[in-house]
């Protein structure tokens, strides 16, 4: 596994010193050019396999910024229209619009998401963080519960959210949880070991 600790998520090339997933992601990515590509857009891969929480149909889901939304899977679609399940959607008409585009490389999933707000301010990217912060905070305890409940059908911020027994919407709870400071987040942490 690479070492989440010192990484920088913003490259994808972490991913060469993570485990055989992660080992896969990478060649997946780079086969597909899709971050070269992507690069106007400040592409950032995010999810379960950057933090090492996948399971066996996890997808591979990256973020964008775009600010034409059209224009946007227009460039995608010349280059991705031919692969397996290619298909995208617009929400244009929304006060955060956004875009979704999906296909399949491989047996591998492929999710592109894009808005107009920066990459590292999207809450993809947002959760992703907090995430890995509080999986260094629980350990390998913590890895091991977490995909244990995704294997039992919890999607990921529910899943972290059961495990600390948050209330409420588990996407905002988390949000929420990415503005603490390291003691703040070690304080919580350690109050949920001595609970469980």
């Amino acid at each position: 596994m690479a070492d989440l600790n010192q990484c920088d998520f913003i490259h994808f090339d972490y991913l060469l010193q993570g485990n055989e997933t992660q080992h896969e992601a990478y060649s997946v990515l780079h086969r597909l050019n899709i971050m070269e590509l992507l690069r106007p857009y400040n592409p950032i891969l995010v999810g379960t396999i950057p933090i090492d929480i996948h399971i066996s149909n996890s997808d591979l889901d990256i973020i964008c910024e775009v600010h034409d939304l059209d224009a946007f899977v227009e460039y995608i679609t010349a280059s991705f229209q031919c692969e397996e399940q290619y298909r995208y959607t617009v929400y244009s008409n929304l006060v955060n619009p956004y875009a979704v585009v999906n296909f399949r490389f491989q047996s591998w999933e492929i999710e592109i998401f894009a808005q107009p707000i920066p990459t590292t301010r999207q809450n993809g990217y947002r959760h992703m963080l907090v995430e890995h912060r509080i999986l260094q905070l629980l350990g390998s305890g913590g890895y091991h519960a977490i995909r244990h409940l995704k294997e039992t059908g919890y999607k990921t911020e529910p899943a972290f959210a059961k495990l600390l027994q948050l209330e409420g919407d588990p996407y905002e709870r988390l949000l929420e949880l990415a503005e603490w400071d390291e003691e703040a987040l070690s304080q919580f942490i350690m109050q949920y070991r001595s609970f469980n």
